[in-house]
């Protein structure tokens, strides 16, 4: 008796083991040649991706689909980025008169991210390794990137129309620094539908180089007045102009322009005597003060301030000598760089 439960126990749990592992479904056309009989290669794209886990799988078909457009022509991430962060701060939405422009279609309008691309089937091989397809339905794919260009199209209309007093400001850069950044997005959709068939719909469209060297020919044609006070020497004046011809602006010693840089150099002088070296020490600070601001608004564009020091053990000149060359060497490190990213993040206002 104690034999027959045990086999009964023993086919119990084998059932149970057969029932629990059951046959993994057979592998579908589609994993190696990509072929799927509800998607046929006149109407649809379709790529095949792999890896460990479904999600991954379904990254890599994306991708493979991305690839199989792109064809190995380049975008400038860099201008893709920026209108990114464009999108972001709400920018496109102030210059344009279409509605659909939502945050989430437009940034997922890049060449990592095919608006209207989808995964309608995974499987997996029952030894670890997933399998994904993705899909792209040309007709539809067409009409949303159309509709994105057309769009986009109408965002450079409005920003690059204005007037010669309006263009030859940090504004008017701005605006064609954020045209140049559409206008490259809109070369990567026209990727997009070259890659799917369509390129009649992607014929003219002006890539974002151009808009950007009509940014930098703004630039060159923004004079900035330089006002130093306590200056000895022109040395203050003379690193910020280095700054200013390095990015391509004109710089004068005017008051009568646009856009002014106003500095003011302070200092004081402490004296202590040094128990190491047995004698007095003369310790000088030179505080700097910059503000780049719009005359015609009032307006701080850009602020640096800091303060510099260092000791001598000659006289006072010689302290105030060492730390006026401190306050030179920072200016040349740094304020090119920081108006450089300051002006690369403009984002125009209407």
């Amino acid at each position: 008796m104690l034999r027959v439960k045990s086999f009964l126990l023993k086919a119990g749990l084998l059932g149970l083991f057969v029932f629990v592992s059951a046959p993994v479904r057979a592998q579908p056309e589609w994993v190696q040649s990509g072929d799927h009989p509800l998607f046929n290669h006149r109407t649809h794209l379709t790529a095949v991706g792999s890896g460990h886990s479904r999600h991954i799988a379904e990254t890599d078909a994306l991708g493979r689909l991305v690839l199989q457009i792109r064809a190995g022509v380049r975008v400038d991430e860099r201008m893709i980025y920026s209108y990114r962060q464009a999108v972001q701060r709400g920018a496109i939405a102030d210059w344009t008169q279409y509605t659909d422009m939502s945050r989430s279609t437009v940034i997922a309008g890049s060449m990592d991210n095919l608006i209207g691309a989808e995964i309608p089937e995974t499987w997996g091989n029952g030894r670890g390794t997933y399998f994904a397809l993705a899909v792209l339905n040309r007709a539809r794919a067409t009409q949303i990137y159309v509709e994105r260009i057309r769009a986009n199209q109408d965002v450079i209309r409005n920003l690059t129309n204005m007037s010669a007093a309006e263009r030859n400001s940090f504004d008017g850069f701005a605006r064609y620094q954020l045209a140049a950044a559409i206008a490259e997005i809109n070369h990567s959709y026209g990727i997009v539908l070259s890659g799917i068939g369509a390129p009649q719909y992607a014929q003219g469209l002006v890539r974002g180089e151009v808009f950007e060297m009509w940014a930098q020919e703004i630039r060159r044609a923004i004079p900035i007045g330089i006002n130093v006070r306590n200056d000895r020497d022109g040395r203050i004046h003379g690193a910020f102009a280095r700054a200013f011809s390095e990015l391509g602006f004109i710089t004068t010693g005017g008051t009568n322009t646009r856009y002014m840089l106003d500095v003011d150099i302070s200092h004081r002088f402490n004296s202590n005597f040094s128990q190491f070296l047995g004698r007095y020490m003369t310790s000088a600070y030179k505080t700097l003060r910059a503000d780049l601001r719009d005359t015609r608004t009032g307006a701080v564009f850009l602020p640096f301030n800091f303060t510099e020091s260092d000791s001598s053990m000659l006289d006072q000149r010689d302290a105030e000598n060492r730390a006026l060359l401190l306050v030179e060497q920072r200016i040349n490190n740094e304020y090119r760089n920081l108006l450089s990213d300051h002006l690369s993040r403009l984002i125009p206002g209407r």
